[in-house]
């Protein structure tokens, strides 16, 4: 990779350009839960593969209409291909065991043992990506883990496959999340969407073949719904993690847990438990003391 890029990598990076980061990145996370909130509806009917397939192929098809036809070319001469390969690799370890649990455990369950992850995404930033992570960028983290115990107040969940699965997932996703920051400054976002769709698409296409259900209009528009907005959440993520370290965008996954009650009351009418609330605030904390710890000049250092 070449060196300058390595260089700016290495200083501190202003005030503003790490509050777009925060402020995408917030987006992203809103797109994410929404995707999810499809994602567990079509799961119930559909195969994962399946799903994973269609939204692929739709986010494809949208970067080759925004990109045109020398897209393609870009993609293949990419100097990260081998990087995204491993990425999109543990991506779709991490989809697949995340989904397939989510058939039996609990939406409080699944998402506290999933919120292991930006805690874990602290740690690699340090370790893979050299970061400094400052006193207070740890106490967010922390603070927003307990925020979603609270929130979710799971009871003695024990150990299972499925939880076991969750586990991984949590694990590959923030391994991912790492890679993500390591690649994202050195290749454009729609070129790293192209090539971890391609491997997307690829991947499941053997599967496919075992598992395709003929969807019905409704689905086929929920279907294509999903690599739509997921295509929205991956552009927001990426240009996000180009602007503000790993380790400070970390807590800010937090805000998940948010959106999905936020969407839940809304879709569902589920009136969260007072609990929530604690929690919620408690999430909003973390976020906090990451934008103030920038607003007062000491942004991280990637």
């Amino acid at each position: 990779m070449p060196a300058n890029n390595k260089q700016q990598d290495g200083h501190r990076a202003p005030q503003a350009l790490v509050l777009t980061g925060i402020a995408l990145t917030t987006v992203a996370y809103f797109l994410f839960t929404l995707h999810d909130a499809i994602v567990k509806w079509l799961v119930t009917s559909f195969a994962v593969w399946q799903i994973l397939f269609v939204r692929s192929l739709t986010i494809l098809v949208g970067c080759l209409l925004v990109g045109g036809s020398g897209l393609i070319g870009k993609t293949i001469r990419s100097p990260v291909v081998k990087p995204m390969f491993l990425r999109s690799f543990l991506l779709t370890a991490a989809w697949f065991s995340f989904y397939t649990a989510a058939r039996d455990l609990q939406l409080a369950e699944l998402t506290t043992i999933y919120f292991a992850a930006p805690i874990i995404v602290t740690i690699l930033a340090i370790v893979v990506l050299g970061e400094e992570v400052a006193l207070a960028g740890w106490i967010a983290v922390l603070t927003g883990f307990v925020g979603v115990f609270i929130a979710c107040d799971p009871a003695n969940l024990g150990m299972s496959w499925p939880v076991a699965l969750v586990l991984f997932a949590a694990f590959a996703w923030a391994l991912a999340i790492v890679l993500l920051r390591k690649i994202a400054l050195h290749e454009r976002s729609i070129v790293q969407m192209m090539l971890n769709n391609s491997f997307f698409l690829a991947i499941t296409l053997v599967p496919l073949v075992l598992f395709w259900k003929t969807p019905n209009l409704p689905d086929s528009l929920m279907l294509v719904g999903v690599g739509a907005i997921g295509g929205g959440a991956q552009f927001m993520l990426i240009e996000g993690m180009k602007r503000a370290p790993a380790s400070v965008l970390a807590p800010f996954e937090y805000t998940s847990l948010v959106w999905a009650f936020a969407l839940g009351y809304l879709v569902w009418g589920d009136i969260p438990r007072q609990s929530v609330f604690y929690g919620a605030v408690l999430i909003v904390a973390a976020g906090l003391m990451v934008i103030v710890g920038q607003r007062l000049g000491r942004p991280a250092r990637a």
